[in-house]
């Protein structure tokens, strides 16, 4: 068990690093793409679950149409459909394994994160500016971490911006083709997004 003195010198060693509002948006934001994520994993599994009941009664009525007489398909054409369906069947409870796997991960995860907003909740940011927090490094950190990453001239001036896409391409914006700042912060949002 932890000190509570001990506790305490630890959070007051993280306030230089900590900005309360970014990390509790962060965290709502998160947690809404948690549960964005769970509905949609929700979804797909009770999707993945009548397929997989539908494929079941599929399999069955393949299994005994298989003995009818001969206006039905081959033995081959039924043995065919019958591992087609298994192999199906398999992959589908894979999917829904791999699914449930997933889901016990963002639990844990999103456990965490309500944890660590417990936390946040509790911290006194009056303290956090009283230490005069220089806030530029952790905001270009979090601007690098959604994908956008400055680039200065010799003077110091952003003059272009590279964009990290969620395709994994790279775009690089100059800023001095004399749009509007609302032309490029759309142009760069659009990027960052495709």
């Amino acid at each position: 068990m932890i000190d509570v003195q001990d506790a305490t010198k630890l959070i007051r060693d993280m306030l230089p690093i900590i900005d309360p509002d970014e990390d509790y948006l962060t965290i709502v934001s998160a947690e809404e793409q948690i549960s964005a994520s769970e509905a949609r994993r929700k979804k797909e599994l009770e999707e993945a679950l009548a397929n997989l009941k539908g494929l079941s009664k599929i399999l069955e009525a393949a299994r005994i149409s298989s003995t009818r007489p001969g206006s039905v398909p081959s033995e081959q054409a039924h043995a065919a459909t019958l591992n087609e369906l298994d192999g199906t069947k398999i992959s589908l409870a894979k999917a829904i394994s791999d699914a449930e796997t997933m889901l016990g991960s963002k639990e844990a995860e999103l456990s965490a994160l309500k944890e660590d907003a417990r936390k946040l909740e509790v911290y006194d940011p009056a303290g956090e500016h009283e230490k005069e927090l220089d806030g530029s490094a952790l905001r270009l950190a979090i601007y690098k971490g959604i994908g956008f990453e400055p680039v200065l001239d010799k003077n110091g001036n952003v003059h272009k911006m590279l964009v990290r896409a969620q395709s994994g391409d790279i775009h690089s914006v100059d800023f001095s083709t004399g749009e509007s700042d609302l032309e490029y912060t759309q142009l760069l949002w659009k990027l960052v997004n495709s």
